[in-house]
């Protein structure tokens, strides 16, 4: 059967309704950030009359605001650096001993741990980080690095197929050990997907609910951006405009990471899934 290509008005359509399922979200967000709630409360969907910034001063004057920019800075830089040194690590072992069965069946198994829902985990995670007396930063921290090395570990390995072996036997008989090769040699053939796992990881870290909500919310000073925002409410109402606002503030960061790096993310995929 012959591939037949959709027609140019249906692909069209198609990303006319992806850009609106990205435009729209935005496009609220922003108008209910800028506006008073006398104006939201009249015409909650129309753009606002006037700049209105109070919204966001009110959100950064929180007296803890700072607290949980900082958990959030902390959590995602130290985890995506953790993910940066230990997935291209585990990556390089495996790709250049494939030829053992023992290093295929960790490839098998790592690989394994996408098909598992995190759902089904979250209880006896919950249970285990306890009884080790993990339910911090730090423990929020190693499971980011676990639940990233599924798909890391499947990317670089991916990306390090296409280096030639003959690239690693030239190094070592100019006297590079296997620390050598791969910190001067492999890692910096890398950087595409490289690059690739810092935007994805650290655009899923930064937003992250599910598990900061698992591990930190027992104390308001371990919350992160994300947990702040779903804990921002008064006493007897929810503020639409202030969450809103917050939404911005929690978003604008790793827009601006996403679209200064962005160039890189589809050379990296795609090298690393298909080569």
């Amino acid at each position: 059967m012959s591939y037949r290509p959709l027609p140019l008005i249906l692909r069209y359509a198609v990303l006319v309704v992806g850009m609106l399922f990205i435009l729209v979200p935005m496009y609220v967000t922003i108008t209910v950030a800028l506006k008073t709630p006398a104006e939201s409360a009249q015409n909650f969907f129309s753009l606002p009359s006037r700049l209105y910034l109070g919204n966001f001063e009110e959100v950064i004057r929180e007296k803890r605001f700072f607290t949980y920019l900082t958990n959030s800075v902390y959590i995602t830089c130290v985890s995506v650096l953790l993910m940066l040194i230990v997935i291209p690590m585990a990556a390089f072992a495996i790709s250049r001993n494939y030829h053992k069965r023992h290093y295929r069946l960790l490839y098998a198994l790592i690989l394994s741990s996408i098909f598992v829902p995190f759902q089904t985990i979250m209880l006896p995670i919950f249970r285990h980080l306890f009884n080790l007396h993990l339910l911090n930063q730090h423990g929020l921290i190693l499971m980011h690095l676990t639940l990233a090395l599924s798909e890391g570990v499947f990317l670089c390995v991916g990306f390090l197929k296409n280096i030639p072996l003959e690239l690693d036997e030239a190094a070592k008989i100019d006297g590079c050990g296997i620390g050598q090769l791969f910190v001067r040699i492999i890692y910096p053939l890398m950087r595409p997907i490289i690059v690739t796992l810092l935007i994805l990881n650290a655009l899923w870290v930064w937003n992250d609910f599910l598990l900061p909500l698992v591990v930190l919310n027992r104390h308001p000073d371990y919350w992160t951006l994300p947990l702040f925002i779903y804990n921002f409410k008064s006493e007897y109402s929810f503020d639409y405009n202030l969450a809103f606002a917050g939404f911005f503030i929690t978003m604008l960061p790793i827009i601006l990471l996403y679209g200064f790096l962005q160039r890189h993310i589809i050379a990296g995929l795609t090298e690393g899934a298909f080569k």
